[in-house]
């Protein structure tokens, strides 16, 4: 039994957790995820028997009390060819760390994964029936991760970008597809980011402010036809359950936005910073 253990945000935890799972699936391993027994009560996963609190307490204690060896992935320098001869070596094992990677694995179970990873009725039926007036075979859909909060430290705020620069993504976006009624579906952890004000920068697209919890704006953007935002495994998540396009805003100019730029998952899931 493989115990996958890491701290950090959900997506985060999430795209962790499924290297684990790939690599025990590869070699006949139960994978469990300490983390979405207790918390991120959003996903299939979380309904399933091996995940549950109690599991989650055995593998803690038995790790704190060195009673399960832990094959730690926490650092970027770390030695995944003698971490993975430790994961082979032992029956039960806790696997914790960011720095986990099994790319190929990954991708080759990804349907897996995705399955795993279903939102939960409760959270996708609202947000589906929101959506409905942007189904038209002439409409597209965007869905843009404005990030801000913790952005404003990460990478000495690199990424935090302000609303003028979305806006100027946005109707970039509407400039590369001129013939199509652009639907721009936004989620954000800013409580200041507003419709009306999104509405009066981008005149001639439609602008959505679902207001929805983490779930429900997971759900929103993976339902989307395109996507963009700063680097950030939120909107790489949702790119991956139905391979979205999405142009990732490594700066803040918006005439380095081509329709090449909106590249697959595979291709920045690979690129994650």
């Amino acid at each position: 039994m493989i115990f996958a253990r890491d701290k950090s945000q959900m997506c985060n935890n999430l795209l962790q957790y499924a290297h684990v799972y790939a690599w025990g699936r590869e070699h006949g391993r139960k994978v469990i995820s300490m983390r979405f027994s207790y918390k991120y009560q959003y996903f299939h996963i979380c309904h399933t028997p091996l995940t549950g609190l109690g599991w989650y307490l055995l593998a803690k204690y038995m790790a704190a009390l060195r009673l399960l060896p832990t094959a730690s992935f926490k650092h970027e320098d770390c030695d995944p060819v003698a971490l993975e001869r430790m994961m082979l070596r032992h029956r039960h094992i806790v696997v914790s760390g960011w720095f986990v990677r099994y790319y190929d694995l990954f991708l080759k179970y990804r349907q897996e994964i995705c399955d795993l990873f279903r939102i939960d009725e409760q959270y996708t039926e609202p947000v589906k029936e929101k959506m409905k007036h942007s189904s038209l075979l002439t409409s597209l859909k965007l869905g843009v991760h404005i990030r801000r909060g913790d952005y404003a430290q990460w990478h000495d705020g690199k990424y935090c970008y302000d609303d003028e620069v979305y806006a100027r993504h946005i109707n970039r976006f509407a400039e590369l597809h001129p013939d199509k009624d652009v639907h721009v579906y936004l989620s954000t952890n800013d409580a200041s980011v507003t419709e009306k004000r999104y509405q009066q920068f981008c005149p001639h697209v439609h602008i959505h402010h679902l207001q929805g919890n983490a779930p429900e704006d997971l759900f929103m953007l993976s339902e989307c036809d395109y996507l963009m935002g700063p680097p950030s495994t939120f909107s790489l998540v949702a790119a991956m359950y139905r391979d979205i396009p999405l142009y990732r805003m490594d700066t803040a100019n918006a005439e380095d936005m081509t329709a090449e730029g909106f590249k697959l998952f595979d291709y920045w899931f690979r690129r994650i910073i």
